[in-house]
């Protein structure tokens, strides 16, 4: 511990600094390390080392401890960069070696600052809600493409709330309605509506149960929903496993439970040329677009990722041909 001290003292007077976090007999250590630190400090800074109590020890990137400094003394990475010389508190050490613990024992980050980046967006999340992910900027971003201002659109199983919001802050004059069979899920997503300035109804309904088919018609029906096979729930990562919902991510025995439900509804509370837009595993494509056609979904196309993964399946309402 002596000779990591005293290796840390020196390299602390560069010009421009970093944080190093790593754990030395179970003790954290926090220092500035010199950006370009000599070779024999540089595995330092490549990752942080939090020690987890009795059950060993985890590693916690270098980016996360990062992020999780940024939060809590609310500084970007520029600022933070800037002060990094300054001496921290002993009140905001502490907090930061409680971030980092709870960090090793696979918590969330999102958990932990409470708070979720999506779309350029900042969301509340909770133990009640699905983490916001990259992966459904995707879906957000196609259903853009499908949205002009002042249209209607529906979000079934909206959560927190990112996606309907999303669209609400990016396209004028929507009509944004978001439903979900979870209390907790819409009060979230009543706080994130507010805190991003935007005007949502958001509906507690198990799938349409609570809308009108004789009134509420929407040119786009969006959703997210869980579509993770039962069996392969408790293989995922702790950090899905233990800190999702399960609710919000088992799609029954298959996967495809919430497909087939919702697609068998959709169409009547769909606009005569309206749009089902949903967001798949990567494996579904074929499963989810065969739901559709045998539906009579018109126009079925699959949209991958940035990763090239399949992503999002669309189908338009079989009443466009009809001319219902």
């Amino acid at each position: 511990m002596e000779q990591h001290m005293h290796g840390f003292e020196q390299v602390r007077k560069g010009l421009a600094s970093r944080l190093v976090l790593f754990a030395a007999t179970g003790a954290l250590v926090c220092a500035c390390a010199w950006a370009a630190a000599p070779a024999a400090h540089a595995a330092v800074g490549d990752e942080f080392q939090a020690s987890s109590g009795m059950n060993g020890s985890v590693l916690v990137e270098s980016g996360t401890a990062r992020l999780l400094l940024e939060f809590l003394l609310d500084m970007d990475r520029s600022r933070l960069l800037l002060c990094a010389d300054e001496a921290a508190g002993d009140k905001e050490a502490a907090e930061f070696r409680a971030m980092i613990e709870r960090r090793s024992e696979h918590v969330p980050l999102q958990h932990i600052t409470g708070y979720a980046d999506f779309m350029g967006l900042k969301f509340r999340v909770s133990k009640d809600v699905l983490i916001p992910r990259l992966d459904t900027e995707c879906l957000v971003e196609e259903a853009m493409t499908l949205t002009d201002d002042n249209m209607s659109v529906l979000d079934m199983c909206t959560g927190s709330g990112c996606i309907i919001i999303s669209l609400a802050r990016y396209k004028n004059g929507l009509k944004a309605v978001g439903a979900d069979v979870s209390k907790e899920a819409i009060s979230l997503a009543r706080e994130n509506a507010e805190l991003n300035g935007v005007n949502v109804d958001l509906i507690v309904s198990d799938g349409f149960d609570r809308l009108d088919k004789s009134t509420d018609r929407f040119d786009l029906i969006v959703s997210n929903p869980p579509y993770i096979r039962t069996s392969l729930i408790d293989t995922l990562m702790p950090e899905v496993r233990d800190h999702d919902p399960h609710l919000a991510l088992d799609g029954g025995e298959d996967g495809l439970k919430f497909y087939r439900m919702i697609c068998d509804r959709a169409a009547d509370f769909l606009t005569r040329e309206g749009y089902l837009l949903f967001e798949i595993g990567y494996d579904q494509a074929g499963p989810v677009g065969d739901i559709l056609d045998s539906r009579g979904y018109e126009d079925i196309e699959v949209i991958k990722d940035l990763s090239g993964l399949d992503r999002v399946v669309r189908g338009r309402n079989k009443a466009f041909r009809q001319g219902r």
